[in-house]
C-alpha cells in the first residue's frame, strides 16, 4: 500500500507527458516549430499541470509503417501518460494497400496500450481521386480501430479549416500558423477526457 501511494505521488508530482507521432500537421511544416499545435498543447498543459510534458515526435513525410517503426524506442525512452497517433496521409497521398496502413495503426495502437498508455487516434483522410471505395475505407480505418481496441479518435481535424484560403499555407495542403490554435479546440476536449485526474479541472 505504501509503495502504491509513493508511487501516485511521484506521478503526480512529474506530471502527465503526451506523445504525439504525427506527420507534417503536427510538425509545425512551413512554420516555426513554437507556432504549431504540439507546442500551443504543451503551453496550455501547463496552465493546468506545470509539470507536464509533451513530446513531439512528429516528422514531415512520415507514414504509419515509419511511425510504428519507431514507437517502440519512443514509448521506452519517454514512458508517455498519451499517445497521440496522427499519421496516415502520407500513406493515402501514396495510395500505400489500406490492410497495411491499418496493421501499421494496430501495432501502434498495441504497442502504446501495452505499456499502459492511453491512445487517441487522429484521423486522416485520403484523397479524392482514389475513389470512393479507397477513400471510405481508409475513413473507416481509424473507426473500426477505435472501437476494436476500445481507444478514443477523432476525424480529419483539419477537414474545416481547408474550406478557409485564410487558414492554409500557399501550397494548399497545410494549414498556417492561425490555423494552429483551432487545431488545437478540436483535440483538447478529447485529451483532457484522458488524462482525467492528472490535471486540475
Amino acid at each position: 500500500m505504501l509503495l502504491l501511494t509513493l508511487s501516485h505521488q511521484s506521478a503526480a508530482a512529474s506530471g502527465p507527458s503526451i506523445l504525439v507521432l504525427g506527420d507534417s500537421l503536427s510538425a509545425a511544416y512551413g512554420m516555426d516549430m513554437e507556432q504549431g499545435w504540439v507546442n500551443l498543447l504543451e503551453q496550455r498543459l501547463k496552465i493546468k499541470a506545470p509539470n507536464a510534458k509533451v513530446i513531439n515526435a512528429s516528422i514531415s513525410g512520415e507514414t504509419t509503417g515509419g511511425g510504428a517503426a519507431r514507437l517502440a524506442g519512443l514509448l521506452d525512452k519517454y514512458e508517455p501518460s498519451v499517445v497521440i497517433i496522427e499519421l496516415g496521409g502520407n500513406d493515402g497521398l501514396r495510395a500505400y494497400p489500406i490492410k497495411q496502413m491499418r496493421r501499421n495503426l494496430k501495432t501502434m495502437t498495441d504497442a502504446a496500450l501495452n505499456t499502459n498508455s492511453k491512445v487517441l487516434l487522429l484521423a486522416a483522410e485520403a484523397p479524392p481521386n482514389l475513389g470512393r471505395r479507397y477513400t471510405a475505407l481508409f475513413r473507416e480505418s481509424y473507426t473500426q480501430l477505435a472501437q476494436n481496441e476500445a481507444v478514443m479518435s477523432l476525424p480529419f481535424i483539419v477537414e474545416h479549416i481547408f474550406l478557409s484560403d485564410e487558414l492554409m499555407q500557399a501550397d494548399a495542403t497545410h494549414p498556417n500558423a492561425k490555423a494552429q490554435p483551432l487545431l488545437l479546440d478540436v483535440v483538447w476536449p478529447s485529451l483532457l477526457t484522458l488524462l482525467g485526474n492528472s490535471i486540475d479541472e
